[in-house]
């Protein structure tokens, strides 16, 4: 499925289905800002440092997470600018990008009860998994980690009957969980989610990503670009290293691709355990 063809399903989307009853929330003022330094040539140190200093619980966010044991610090971090020399200027974005996104889209469903957590630490296993790979941006994949199921809260405020939907997908096993949603609401939660990929201005890829996060054939869609099929199979990876991680059973996507997702990367099963010691000390640090 071409760029061209996914905007044109988005458009249909808004005019011609559910979709277009659906409000999708306005990207925050901060975020927008935060995104139009970040796409300079040369990201302006103090600009960030402002955006980032500007919301007390922000500021807070950033330093508890540059205090986090993925970093291993011997001293820690007291300010703003002391988290963002550690982390980087794109890793310090892709934070309070983070932060930003948690609080414009509440989750307020006992269904729910931890999606933002469960979002979080994909994101913080995507990032990693990028960094043991060759040709995938760590910033872009903790963002995809983290905005990959956003169609799911977006609908459960906008379309009455969702809650029902989202406990009979998780239930079900003789049909996919978008199978479920389409056939309940004629939409599901990866069209809602690249629509707001798209409102919100994310990198194209992550509005890729999330449209196609669901569809078992563009693994090998060759019209597919190679950079948005690796974090395709990522995130199948990173979900079986949440649920190790969390004790829960795999779900579906693992168990039914979680072998040809290993075999796109070229990991082996026996380096994710090395993964999951390595990432077990960040994943209790994140809330």
């Amino acid at each position: 499925m071409l760029t061209r063809n996914i905007d044109q399903e988005l458009d249909q989307a808004l005019t011609a289905g559910p979709a277009g009853t659906i409000t999708i929330p306005p990207c925050p003022d901060l975020l927008t800002r935060l995104q139009s330094v970040m796409r300079e040539a040369d990201p302006d140190w103090d600009v960030v440092c402002s955006i980032a200093s500007s919301d007390v619980a922000m500021a807070a966010s950033l330093v508890r997470a540059a205090n986090s044991p993925v970093y291993a610090r011997r001293s820690p971090v007291s300010s703003v600018n002391q988290a963002m020399s550690l982390l980087g200027l794109k890793a310090t974005s892709t934070l309070l990008t983070q932060f930003l996104t948690v609080r414009a889209l509440p989750v307020n469903h006992p269904a729910l009860q931890n999606f933002w957590q469960g979002s979080s630490r994909r994101a913080l296993v995507m990032g990693y998994v990028a960094r043991q790979l060759y040709g995938t941006p760590p910033d872009l994949a903790h963002t995809f980690g983290l905005f990959c199921d956003v169609g799911i809260p977006v609908l459960l405020q906008g379309l009455r009957g969702y809650g029902g939907t989202l406990a009979e997908a998780q239930a079900r096993r003789d049909r996919s969980f978008t199978g479920t949603e389409q056939a309940n609401h004629r939409t599901d939660h990866t069209i809602v989610g690249a629509l707001v990929a798209r409102a919100w201005r994310l990198p194209e890829p992550l509005k890729l990503a999330i449209r196609l996060h669901h569809e078992v054939e563009a693994l090998t869609d060759t019209q597919i670009d190679p950079g948005v099929r690796n974090l395709l199979a990522a995130v199948v990876v990173a979900d079986h290293l949440v649920a190790q991680h969390e004790g829960q059973p795999d779900g579906q996507e693992w168990q039914q691709r979680g072998d040809a997702c290993l075999a796109h990367l070229q990991i082996r099963e026996d380096e994710l355990t090395l993964w999951l010691d390595d990432l077990n000390p960040a994943l209790h640090h994140v809330r």
